[in-house]
């Protein structure tokens, strides 16, 4: 159990060290050794916070009954009360989904409301609904990557993930596990601000270690 520990302990020094080369400020960490009241989960009987001895993480642990009100993803869990603009989200996910094609998990960004958000699908296998950044436009979700790799290698181990949004740019730029080099890229400049969410698009997972960088954004 100590040894769990101090490996957490570890890489939640690592996130937010990977995370100092920006020049944004630290809006919220999150290892969830307190529990989960900054998330706002759609179905929150899908969601819970194991402990693991001296550790904690978030844990989307069954199907989720929320039904969007067009094709976009059904489970996942909004950080309450902040929006950003520029960001640099860093976070430790881990697939405890059974492997299958479009295995996956997903980072949310720029949510506005149940009809209007990005989000990043890391699926195990590239198509015109997998593995990519995709907008939530007020119709089911569209593919925007303008690059992209032909799939995401889920193992049953932790990985990290990082995602960069410029929002002058219009940039965003995704990570997995080598935070030198995107597995995804794009530029779009539909929605400039908005929440951040973890997730996936019907599988389940873990979730641990979260450092969102940014500029905090006021008003409507």
């Amino acid at each position: 159990m100590k040894t769990t520990f101090l490996l957490s302990l570890v890489l939640f020094t690592l996130s937010v060290l990977r995370a100092d080369e920006f020049d944004l400020p630290v809006v919220t960490t999150d290892n969830f050794n307190k529990g989960a009241a900054n998330w706002e989960p759609k179905d929150p009987s899908a969601w819970k916070v194991v402990k693991q001895g001296e550790n904690s993480f978030y844990s989307m642990f069954k199907d989720s009954s929320y039904k969007p009100e067009v094709r976009s993803p059904v489970n996942f869990a909004l950080l309450k009360e902040v929006t950003v603009s520029d960001f640099v989200l860093d976070v430790d996910m881990r697939s405890t989904q059974e492997v299958y094609g479009h295995q996956d998990l997903c980072l949310f960004f720029g949510y506005q409301d149940p009809s209007h958000f990005y989000y990043v699908h890391l699926g195990r296998e590239a198509d015109a609904h997998a593995n990519s950044i995709f907008l939530v436009n007020g119709e089911p979700r569209v593919s925007i990557a303008q690059k992209r790799t032909d799939g995401t290698a889920w193992t049953k181990d932790w990985h990290h993930v990082r995602i960069k949004r410029d929002t002058s740019k219009g940039t965003i730029e995704v990570y997995f596990d080598d935070m030198k080099k995107p597995v995804m890229t794009t530029v779009d400049k539909h929605f400039l601000h908005g929440r951040i969410g973890i997730g996936s698009f019907d599988d389940t997972g873990d979730f641990d270690n979260l450092n969102l960088r940014g500029k905090l954004h006021k008003g409507k």
